[in-house]
């Protein structure tokens, strides 16, 4: 076990390491001079001007120096400046991240709810209605972008019928959960499809394995079945599914918190990418990505605790 949880870290940060390498590269390569943007635009911008700012903010040294800087920095949980807002990065970063949690948590709650709960009901009610309307809902769920269903929703609960509204994201819990419901449906709706469709097989797969036939031919209760011997033994999936779906939120809220008008790290990115902002766009698609890694991580080490056979390939390994 010590020798496997070594190798997981060793893993973690060669991929943070490389990651960290592609992230500044392409933001470095985007197009657009940050150095114009921070001279303040082209208007009587001249060669010395220019010169000047880029020897300011190190952009005239070689991409691998410039890296290194900001990698040794971020050692040392210094993010650097926004060239924007003239504000520390973490403070910026600091200020968004709790309406982007609080809407991946709500998101996250809501497609683990409905999708598992979608998935076992087809699952126990296989080959009837109840199973086709299921598979029915959640294709057309998933083949439905979320700033379409964002736009939708908006439409009908928000300017229609006035239920919820569709900007900000609220205060205190009562609030905040008021203002996330709509994000929160657009973020889970493709997600909600997926997990159902995994739950569905998982335990279609668990309930064809031998000791719940033997379970059944004993006279064990259906429900008891489902319950001690189907679902239990399809988590293992279910689980893994769940944190990686959990994990690729973070990212995908972008699109969300830009057409809900939030002020999240998905919206800050974005600002961040269209002023050239490097600073602000590095940090936050460095913590995206760490975040994936961190939730990845942790679902690979639970998943052996939920599967004996996972946990005993583990320990030969």
């Amino acid at each position: 076990m010590p020798a496997r949880l070594a190798r997981r870290l060793a893993g973690v940060l060669a991929t943070l390491f490389a990651a960290s390498f592609v992230i500044f590269a392409a933001v470095y390569a985007a197009p657009g001079d940050p150095a114009v943007f921070l001279a303040g635009g082209r208007d009587k911008l001249t060669p010395e001007r220019l010169a000047a700012v880029r020897a300011q903010y190190h952009l005239d040294e070689p991409l691998v120096v410039q890296y290194g800087r900001w990698l040794w920095d971020c050692l040392h949980l210094d993010l650097g400046r926004s060239f924007k807002y003239s504000d520390q990065v973490s403070d910026l970063v600091a200020a968004r991240l709790p309406t982007t949690l609080a809407l991946v948590a709500y998101a996250t709650l809501l497609f683990v709810v409905l999708g598992v709960g979608a998935g076992v009901l087809a699952a126990v009610r296989q080959s009837t209605w109840v199973d086709s309307a299921v598979v029915g809902g959640t294709t057309l769920a998933a083949s439905v972008p979320s700033f379409v269903a964002a736009i939708a929703l908006v439409s009908v609960f928000g300017v229609q019928l006035g239920w919820f509204p569709v900007t900000g994201s609220g205060n205190g819990f009562a609030g905040t959960v008021h203002h996330l419901t709509l994000p929160a449906l657009s973020l889970a709706l493709g997600a909600l499809a997926l997990i159902s469709r995994v739950t569905r097989q998982a335990m279609a797969d668990a309930a064809a394995s031998d000791h719940v036939e033997a379970a059944r031919a004993s006279g064990i209760p259906e429900r008891e079945i489902v319950r001690r011997h189907v679902l239990r033994n399809a988590l293992g999936p279910i689980v893994t599914m769940c944190g990686l779906v959990m994990a690729g939120m973070l990212a995908g809220t972008v699109v969300v918190e830009t057409a809900f008008g939030m002020s999240g790290i998905g919206s800050l990115l974005v600002g961040a990418i269209n002023t050239h902002d490097f600073p602000v766009a590095q940090a936050v698609l460095l913590l995206m990505v760490t975040g994936y890694i961190a939730v990845t991580t942790v679902v690979d080490l639970v998943h052996p605790l939920l599967d004996p056979r996972v946990r005993e390939e583990a320990r030969t390994a």
